[in-house]
């Protein structure tokens, strides 16, 4: 894309740069801006301090949890982290139709089990399966059980079938062989007893042969050895349809059990357990599963066996008891102000059985306890990568008054040699400064300042320093730098420029908007490089035009934004023609309006072209008042 086709959207209407405006008072005249040339900022290096920043947070480090010496996975930690935020604030589900839910499951499981007086029932269980998934909590996996239950009877009469069938084949072939036996045994020829000696050469005599055609000799018998043959493949052929029919639907049925198992639905997993066990009776239990699958490692590397229903069945329940005995030991540490360990506990059930009552009906008074805790550690990890000691010595202060058992020895231990280090540093700079060794002092005084920026003590020193021509020079450096606009050169030697001007409050205004700005501006150019990373070009060329309106003359965005120019063309061509059309006298509303239409069918989610329809269309709709209205256009209208 040429830089024609980005001028119309960017700097219509802009006044000067915005990284840095100027009070009008004190506006300098304007010059030329020469172009920055400075090098990006170098990451601090601050973080390889041997003093490390290991703080006490509730994160779960592995991605499974144990139950039974099997380890079921979790999921990704950022996931379960933000579904356990989200459940801290969500009240609790103990309402009318929750505990009509869990009565109905607790009646179809004591309904199927083999403890029922007069044995379980499967039809009268199965009967209540709807009832259950019509309960939102239920994500319908009781439907999803009733139609696996359903599918396998459906299967099961059909092999009944196959075995009738068989069975008659059977009693055919029993009739074939004894009339077959007893041809064998009693037909003979009616000439046998006719047959006459016939003489020979030499007096020798002998029979005549009896005919064939009879007895086993005769056709009949060969036929009747065919269709006893063909009966025995007949019936091999049936076994087989039916052995295989049968481990289909076995395996079609375990795989609605594995997922169940994995997704933490303990109780479904008991009831399709129960089902499976009263459907096929011929002890056969082994999840047909591939042995390489992550879910045969799970039994097969934990505990050393192949995964049966009974298995299933049995770490479910242990699964279920342990989500228990978690609760009753976070309401335990809870009443204890241990909050530190309850709130551990609190995570471990929530992971290991998030849909299990006790869990799920956990009142929300006790959940905003564990969340303000957890937004108090949160904020305290914050303020320690931040270096702000002042206000974490505040939140360790609170957290160890909110939780008796907080874990407070590596906060302590990173406030005291950060605070250290930093003092240090001072007083450091402090005798290179009266040794006349500026360059040194500086450098000393930035460690200081990278280590803990809001040390009471560098105001102390920057009273020192204040008129020794180091700070000086460093002072009329920020000066020159402002008046050339180099802001990124301000930002680069920001560590050694702050000191130099602290106290003067025009400069220190300067100095904080600029920094602002340049934080703003890096931030949308990571947030584009994301988007670039996703193919989502659109939304970063967005991301720094938006932008661009307010920080036009800064060099990187610019740069950026001729990188992204060649792969959004197209879309920034329809803006353009867009505005063109706009903006011409007389306005050429239908046409500019095409054009932002197509615009948005390149990008559906484009806020320009969003924004440039439903400012079109309010001089084209009038509302019946004589006002306008905004009139929604799909994206594919165009």
């Amino acid at each position: 894309m040429k830089a024609r086709f980005l001028l119309p959207l960017c700097l219509v209407g802009l006044a000067q740069a915005q990284v840095y405006t100027p009070p009008p008072a004190q506006q300098p005249p304007a010059s030329a801006a020469p172009k920055d040339s400075a090098a990006s900022p170098a990451k601090s290096q601050s973080s390889a301090s041997p003093l490390g920043q290991e703080i006490p947070m509730l994160d779960p480090a592995a991605e499974t949890i144990t139950v039974g010496g099997v380890a079921i996975p979790l999921g990704d930690n950022r996931l379960l982290k933000a579904r356990f935020d989200k459940f801290l604030s969500q009240p609790p589900e103990s309402d009318e139709s929750a505990a009509q839910y869990r009565k109905t499951i607790a009646d179809i499981l004591a309904t199927i089990s083999p403890f029922k007086a007069g044995g379980p029932d499967l039809y009268a269980a199965f009967k209540q399966l709807p009832g259950a998934s019509a309960y939102p909590g239920d994500a319908n996996l009781c439907g999803s059980l009733a139609e696996s239950v359903y599918m396998a009877m459906l299967s099961k009469q059909d092999i009944n079938g196959l075995k009738k069938l068989n069975q008659s084949i059977e009693d055919e072939k029993k009739s074939i062989i004894a009339e077959a036996d007893w041809n064998a045994r009693h037909e003979r020829d009616p000439e046998l007893g006719a047959s006459k000696d016939v003489k020979e050469t030499k007096d020798k005599k002998s029979k005549a042969t009896p005919s064939t055609g009879v007895g086993i000799h005769s056709l009949n018998y060969a036929n009747t050895l065919r269709r006893i043959a063909e009966i025995e493949v007949l019936k091999k052929t049936n076994i087989a349809r039916t052995e295989a029919q049968t481990l289909r639907t076995k395996a079609q049925y375990q795989v609605s059990m594995i997922q169940w198992f994995v997704e933490r639905r303990y109780e479904h997993v008991l009831m399709a357990a129960r089902f499976y066990n009263q459907i096929w009776k011929d002890g056969d239990a082994t999840l047909r599963i591939d042995k390489n699958s992550d879910v045969s490692k799970l039994f097969s590397e934990s505990v050393g066996v192949s995964p049966t229903v009974a298995s299933l069945d049995s770490l479910s329940n242990e699964a279920i008891r342990e989500a228990g005995k978690y609760i009753e030991a976070f309401d335990l540490m809870l009443s204890r102000d241990e909050l530190h360990a309850a709130s551990q506990r609190l995570m471990e059930a929530y992971a290991l059985g998030e849909y299990l009552a006790p869990v799920a009906t956990l009142s929300l008074e006790k959940k905003r306890r564990v969340a303000g805790y957890f937004r108090d550690l949160n904020e305290l990890y914050g303020t320690l990568q931040a270096h702000d000691y002042t206000k974490t010595i505040a939140l360790t202060t609170r957290l160890k008054a909110a939780a008796k058992d907080f874990p407070s020895s590596k906060v302590d231990s990173a406030i005291a040699g950060y605070t250290l280090a930093s003092d240090l540093a001072i007083e450091e700079a402090k005798g290179y400064l009266l040794s006349k060794d500026s360059d040194k002092a500086a450098e000393k005084i930035k460690a200081a300042a990278e280590i803990w920026p809001t040390n009471p003590k560098l105001t102390e020193f920057r009273n020192l320093v204040n008129n020794t021509s180091g700070l000086v020079t460093v002072r009329n450096d920020f000066d020159r730098l402002l008046s050339e606009k180099n802001f990124r050169e301000i930002a680069r030697r920001q560590y050694e420029m702050a000191p130099a001007i602290q106290g003067d409050s025009a400069r220190e205004e300067a100095f904080k908007q600029i920094i602002t700005s340049l934080t703003k501006i890096e931030t949308a150019l990571g947030k584009a490089f994301e988007f670039s990373k996703m193919g989502q070009d659109y939304a970063a060329w967005e991301q720094l035009a938006e932008l661009r309106k307010d920080f036009p003359d800064d060099p990187k965005l610019g740069r950026e934004l001729e990188l992204l120019a060649p792969k959004v063309a197209v879309f920034t061509r329809a803006l353009d023609k867009a505005h063109q059309f706009e903006n011409r006298t007389p306005k050429q509303v239908g046409s500019a309006l095409s054009w932002y239409l197509k615009a948005r069918s390149i990008y559906p989610q484009s806020s320009f072209a969003d924004a440039g329809t439903k400012r079109l269309s309010n001089e084209i709709l009038p509302s019946d008042d004589g006002t306008t209205t905004t009139a929604e256009i799909p994206a594919n209208e165009h």
